[in-house]
């Protein structure tokens, strides 16, 4: 499939003209043909218009058109075959092999998804009979179900070129809630977003769906995401992206007329807290798996574990020589963007001059353009504290070590913390009393906690949470990832008295669609 440098508005596709853009390679630091042409307000007008007019014929289709449309994109990505993951690795650095994996992720969602709109559950149908004989006031007939909220804007992210980009994981939970889409394409993925959107485009017209579903936009600067989140016919926004990015686009949804949601994930450290049992027991097997975590795909994860905690004791000094002894073999590699590894630098260069960090370990250099110098800092518990500085992300591979005297420090290190994506317990059974102290304040501050692994790597399942407390998420009651992201994009509507042939399908008597309901109670299917 050609790629011509084109927004895809319906089933359009638009030659921008307010300038050009091209996307980059990171690893030859060079730019990448063809130009794109740049949108501007009326085109983002445009795509949002054709997604409100597609809303209610999308949302009111079968729940099987629905699903197969799910499935349809899952196919036109597959058959984009090697073009797909060649673009992608120009575009990105990224390996093709990591690449390769990432497309099976952004397929296998998509899937889910399918299977999640057939199961009908989502729809969270319940029925409370009328009781007209109630004293002293009679009951009407009460019936619920879920909608979706309506159009959703969708930000590409830099470091999922797939699965969390065009047809990712906000992608797909919106469309699986039947909301039209309209995609701002990452600038650094220009080519790759034009690729999967014309995969999108292509299932969109074989389901025979409104063509005001998806669209695809692009634009240099904020000016085009600003529009697109102010755009009125916008319901919800799901982000990816820096925190300055995410509070950004907080701001322009609060102040619409009409207010709406965005979920963006932002900014995380991911604290890991090492228990004195597994320093005694294997402090060189953890370190290993910690370093390995932390520099895996240059460290350019969400989840990558920037803070590790450890108390103070005969065991300490192993755990944190072995972290220097791997992290040292580890050599700079090429980051997604120029802008990344400036940034990453900058980071690294700050930490070092705070008061009380100590830089024990740097990767090997190398002479790779806009590459990341794999980095570890140690500090104490008490100059974290006193330092807000080291709580910063740093996106990239780097990550500080803080000793704690004992487990009060620790519990009030993890007190101190702003909310995260995950929290890591390395532990032994004799560490379990100690464990328990930390717990309370983990679950508070994080939407998923480990045991005796690495938080890189989010498994795409039914229990998987990929959210937080601010900042790493804007709201710590959603997940971006799993299928419960399709909640985000879902509002609760009760039908009161209401006629029986003017009732959905999902709450009438008979329950032509077969779903599991709940009535009067209790759970049934018939």
């Amino acid at each position: 499939m050609e790629i011509t440098g084109h927004m895809l508005i319906g089933a359009e596709a638009v030659r921008g003209t307010a300038g050009t853009l091209r996307a980059f390679d990171p690893a030859r630091n060079a730019e990448i043909e063809p130009a794109f042409g740049a949108g501007d307000a009326n085109d983002v007008d445009r795509a949002c218009r054709l997604a409100r007019e597609a809303f209610d014929p999308f949302r009111q289709a079968p729940l099987e058109q629905r699903a197969r449309f799910l499935e349809a994109i899952a196919e036109q990505i597959i058959a984009l075959g090697d073009a797909l993951i060649e673009r992608a690795h120009i575009e990105s650095a990224l390996p093709k092999a990591r690449l390769e994996g990432e497309r099976g992720r952004t397929v296998g969602q998509l899937k889910l998804f399918a299977a999640l709109v057939r199961d009908g559950r989502w729809l969270g149908a319940t029925l409370d009979s009328a009781q007209p004989e109630r004293k002293p006031l009679p009951r009407s007939d009460l019936r619920l179900q879920k909608i979706p909220v309506g159009p959703v804007a969708v930000f590409g992210a830099s470091n999922f070129p797939l699965a969390f980009s065009v047809a990712g994981g906000d992608t797909a939970s919106a469309f699986a809630a039947g909301c039209p889409v309209v995609v701002k394409a990452h600038p650094a993925h220009l080519g790759t977003s034009e690729l999967v959107g014309r995969a999108i485009a292509q299932a969109v017209k074989e389901c025979g769906l409104p063509a005001g579903v998806f669209s695809l936009v692009i634009g240099a600067g904020n000016a085009v995401g600003e529009a697109l989140v102010a755009h009125p016919a916008i319901k919800a926004v799901g982000f990816t992206g820096s925190r300055g990015g995410g509070i950004a686009l907080m701001k322009i949804a609060a102040q619409r007329r009409e207010p709406i949601p965005v979920y963006a994930e932002m900014s995380s450290i991911n604290p890991t807290f090492v228990m004195p049992g597994v320093l005694a027991s294997r402090a060189a097997e953890t370190a290993n798996g910690f370093v390995e975590s932390l520099t895996l795909g240059v460290g350019q994860f969400c989840t990558n574990p920037g803070l590790v905690v450890v108390l103070e004791g005969p065991n300490t000094q192993a755990f944190i020589d072995a972290a220097v002894k791997a992290l040292e073999k580890k050599g700079a590699q090429t980051m997604l963007t120029a802008g990344i590894a400036s940034a990453y630098r900058d980071g690294v260069t700050r930490r070092g001059g705070v008061e009380g960090v100590k830089r024990v370990a740097v990767g090997a250099a190398s002479d790779a353009p806009n590459s990341a110098l794999p980095a570890l800092f140690a500090t104490t518990q008490s100059q974290f504290l006193q330092q807000p500085p080291l709580e910063d992300e740093i996106f990239g591979p780097t990550s500080l070590i803080v000793t704690c005297r004992d487990i009060d420090e620790m519990v009030e290190l993890a007190e101190h913390l702003e909310g995260q994506l995950t929290a890591t317990l390395h532990l032994e059974r004799d560490d379990h009393e100690l464990a328990r102290k930390l717990l309370p304040v983990l679950e508070r501050k994080a939407g998923r906690i480990l045991a005796n692994g690495y938080p890189t790597g989010v498994e795409v399942s039914h229990a998987m949470v990929h959210g937080g407390p601010f900042p790493a998420t804007s709201d710590p009651r959603s997940t971006s990832v799993g299928t419960l992201a399709i909640d985000r994009f879902l509002r609760p509507v009760c039908y009161q008295d209401l006629p029986p042939a003017l009732l959905p399908q999902a709450v009438q008597d008979e329950n032509p669609l077969g779903l599991w309901r709940l009535r009067d109670g209790t759970f049934e299917r018939r």
